[in-house]
């Protein structure tokens, strides 16, 4: 036995000190179900099976086939949200769903990440995307009570989910964690300038290497200047996320260089990330197009583009919707150390 691997978790020991994690994790989870439930909202189940696993260039899918009746073959992949599913059942003429989607990302593993977890995705029709603000609100003061907390809490750093969340645009994040004038490299169109957001982030003391495009230097100072300091004392909703790094999210109507979007932060820690929804078919596939033709430059590969997704969206109605990572949640409401703590059976690790 490898003595450098940890012990497995279905040691009883180890899963004596994980139970208490778990047990709060199935109260905060008929705590939410009940919230959204009282609200008018219908629980769906998006079929984890898809054509496309999504269409974002650094996010990676497990692929898998389908064998038809005869034999036949074609690709399919496990979904990482259940977005496109969520969206097709607005077109139906649903109108406040809601999903504890099991869902799954390849290359992603650590204290915060698992190949296999739960997004809590929940939409809303006829209302702006600001009401998701709200709700996100909300959802952590019920997990943290269900949990039987007081505090969100994550590595000596905490957030008191009774506050109001502190509300920063990404142009007023970069400027005080950076001091970065962000918008001044983005166009009315969303064409960035490349050179002057490195020049700018190389003056804040970030690495910038030459075959960086203009949102790997966006990446790595959001990552490295911004995020660290966000939910911290209470939690932040960072929003007004630059079009270009907005895929399905409609343009903002008073500046076209920023879009409907926010992620809710705590403890430093990302927790949700909210769209208005795009529902134009036509910019919806340019920019999927784009998405994936930076996957290949980046990673060789390219995923499928879902022309059912397309074909629905106009008929989608005005609608906002939210993704939440939902075992971060019950890790930072219950206090626990890493995610696997959060999580019944774990996916077996095999590096090494």
């Amino acid at each position: 036995m490898n003595e450098d691997r940890p012990a497995p978790w279905w040691r009883a020991d180890i899963h004596q000190d994980r139970r208490p994690f778990l047990t709060a994790r199935g109260a905060v989870t008929r705590a939410v179900r009940g919230w959204f439930e009282a609200r008018g909202f219908t629980e769906v189940e998006g079929a984890a099976l898809q054509v496309s696993p999504g269409n974002e260039a650094h996010l990676h899918a497990f692929s898998t086939e389908i064998i038809g009746n005869s034999g036949e073959r074609r690709p399919l992949y496990l979904h990482t949200s259940p977005e496109f599913a969520c969206k097709k059942l607005l077109a139906a003429g649903e109108t406040r769903i809601f999903d504890f989607a099991r869902v799954w990302r390849n290359r992603e593993r650590g204290p915060l990440h698992h190949p296999e977890f739960t997004l809590l995705e929940w939409y809303r029709t006829g209302e702006p995307y600001e009401r998701l603000m709200a709700d996100c609100a909300q959802l952590l003061a019920l997990a943290v009570e269900a949990a039987g907390a007081e505090r969100l809490s994550y590595r000596q750093v905490s957030a008191d989910p009774f506050q109001e969340p502190e509300r920063l645009s990404l142009q007023e994040a970069f400027d005080r964690f950076a001091g970065i004038d962000l918008l001044a490299t983005v166009e009315a169109s969303g064409a960035t300038d490349r050179e002057g957001l490195a020049a700018a982030a190389r003056a804040a003391g970030v690495r910038v290497a030459d075959d960086d495009v203009w949102a790997d230097v966006y990446s790595k100072v959001l990552v490295e200047k911004i995020e660290p300091n966000l939910g911290i004392g209470r939690p932040t909703i960072l929003c007004e996320y630059p079009i270009s790094e907005a895929a399905l999210a409609r343009p903002k109507p008073a500046d076209p260089r920023v879009a409907e979007r926010f992620e809710l932060y705590a403890c430093g820690v990302e927790l949700a990330n909210a769209f208005g929804e795009l529902s134009d078919p036509v910019e919806q596939r340019r920019r999927f197009q784009a998405e994936m033709d930076e996957k290949a430059r980046v990673y060789g590969e390219r995923y499928p583009i879902d022309e059912d997704f397309l074909a629905a969206l106009p008929h989608m109605p005005s609608a906002c919707g939210s993704a939440l990572g939902f075992d971060r949640l019950v890790m930072l409401a219950t206090g626990a150390r890493r995610i696997e703590d959060v999580i019944w059976t774990p996916v077996a690790d095999v590096a090494g």
